[in-house]
């Protein structure tokens, strides 16, 4: 018990620090390499991914610290499929609020800017694309939920309005933007500058310092020119607490720590003072359920892999000649199969996951939940209880007044309902204390 008790402690001090790490502020970091020289570099931060609330949070900051050090502006290198509208509409307003002139630049050679993305470059004070790039598919989906034909006409005539104000108040083609939203409209760089879409077309970095140079940019209450000459470019890393939170928002490693957090809880129950997989178990299902308030989660789907558990629990206790096992491994797999009820390829679980996981936790629950119940039914060998059916010899004559037995290698006293003479074999029938009831032995 005082191992168990250690390695709580340790755990407990262990995830006290990682909390305090994950949740220190990322303008506290001794790590961020920013110059104090102010109004003489350029900040660049890349967002490759998912729009989720994790990348809204990281832009949101990158911009206020662009602020804060009087930066000349603002690169945000950008390669999304799309995402959330409030994760979306989140960076739209930090754009719009910025200090500092904020150039979305979707970049590298091959990258997008579907969906969300659209959004995002239409906001920006500069917009500009790579060589082998694409803009454009800014329908709105519905995540987590349907809706019908009215909903949808609603929910695309608010993205239309809304990507209309972005453009207009840009300067931008805002009839482009209507039919991105509404036909799903896609184009390349080339195609995007020709129809006033984005500002420029630059190959790299440098070159996009190079081509924004002098331009004159329209900010809240100013205009301002921008100088990029002899800039120096400040990489603004995603932190590691970001790293963590975006890792765990992943549709695929957000299942498994759903699956990893009912095996450590599983485990504990069926193994009281463990202590290390209920704490682990506790973890992940705090780490799963984060994910899932940023993914479209069905949850009919969660609750068919609950009964898919379930049934494997039950098939150790109910002779069902493996048919709860089949079913339970069908209950999970199309649980698994529908708990993430979204269009988009990049919100879905994978499908190389779904039966090696199904396979894995019925082994799992299975095998561990056979082993308990095994020993819960197995006779007790040791204590009071362990001595109950277990043979001896009578050393003296026996009967309600007493005598003396030889069990397991001690003397004890004993009575018996019957006479029992010495040196007849007998069995423990009960244990009062320290006097044992028993009787003759059938074999005696």
């Amino acid at each position: 018990m005082r191992y168990l008790r250690r390695v709580f402690i340790v755990n407990l001090i262990f995830l006290g620090f990682l909390f305090l790490y994950l949740s220190w502020p990322e303008d506290g970091n001794p790590l961020d390499k920013v110059s104090d020289v102010a109004g003489r570099e350029v900040i660049l931060v890349t967002l490759n991914g998912v729009i989720n609330p994790v990348a809204s949070e990281y832009i949101g900051k990158s911009i206020k610290k662009a602020s804060e050090k009087r930066a000349e502006l603002l690169i945000i290198q950008l390669d999304t499929p799309g995402g959330l509208d409030t994760s979306m509409r989140s960076i739209v307003k930090d754009i719009g609020g910025s200090d500092v002139p904020v150039v979305v630049y979707v970049s590298p050679s091959g990258a997008r800017a579907a969906s969300a993305g659209v959004f995002i470059t239409m906001a920006a004070h500069i917009a500009a694309m790579a060589p082998g790039t694409n803009i454009g598919a800014a329908h709105p989906v519905a995540i987590g939920e349907r809706m019908d034909k009215k909903a949808a006409e609603k929910a695309v005539n608010d993205a239309v309005a809304y990507i209309k104000s972005i453009a207009e108040q840009r300067g931008r083609n805002a009839k482009w933007a209507e039919e991105a939203v509404r036909r799903s409209d896609s184009i390349t760089e080339m195609e995007a500058l020709k129809n006033n879409v984005i500002d420029l077309i630059a190959t790299n970095t440098q070159d996009l310092l190079t081509k924004i140079n002098g331009r004159t940019v329209k900010m809240a209450n100013e205009n301002r020119i921008i100088n990029t000459s002899n800039v120096t470019i400040v990489k603004e890393e995603l932190g590691i607490r970001y790293k963590i939170l975006n890792f765990i928002s992943d549709p695929n490693v957000a299942y498994l720590l759903l699956l990893i957090g009912f095996y450590g809880i599983f485990f504990e129950l069926t193994n009281p003072g463990s202590i290390f997989p209920g704490v682990l178990g506790g973890i992940c299902l705090v780490l799963a359920f984060y994910s899932f308030q940023t993914l479209p989660v069905n949850y009919a789907g969660l609750l068919l892999i609950l009964i898919g558990i379930i049934l494997f629990i039950l098939e150790v206790k109910v002779v069902s000649y493996g048919m709860l096992t089949v079913g339970g491994i069908i209950s999970m797999v199309l649980g698994s199969l529908m708990l993430y009820d979204s269009p988009f390829p990049f919100m879905r679980l994978s499908y190389a996951i779904v039966i090696p996981a199904a396979i894995i936790t019925a082994l799992f629950f299975i095998i561990t939940f056979r082993l308990a119940y095994k020993a819960y039914k197995r006779k007790p060998v040791t204590g009071q209880e362990g001595l109950i059916g277990s043979l001896g010899v009578a050393k003296t004559d026996i009967n309600l007044d007493g005598g003396m037995v030889f069990v397991r290698g001690e003397y004890w006293t004993a009575y018996s309902d019957e006479l029992i003479q010495a040196n007849e074999k007998i069995v423990v029938e009960e244990v009062k204390g320290l006097k044992l009831k028993v009787k003759k032995a059938q074999n005696s």
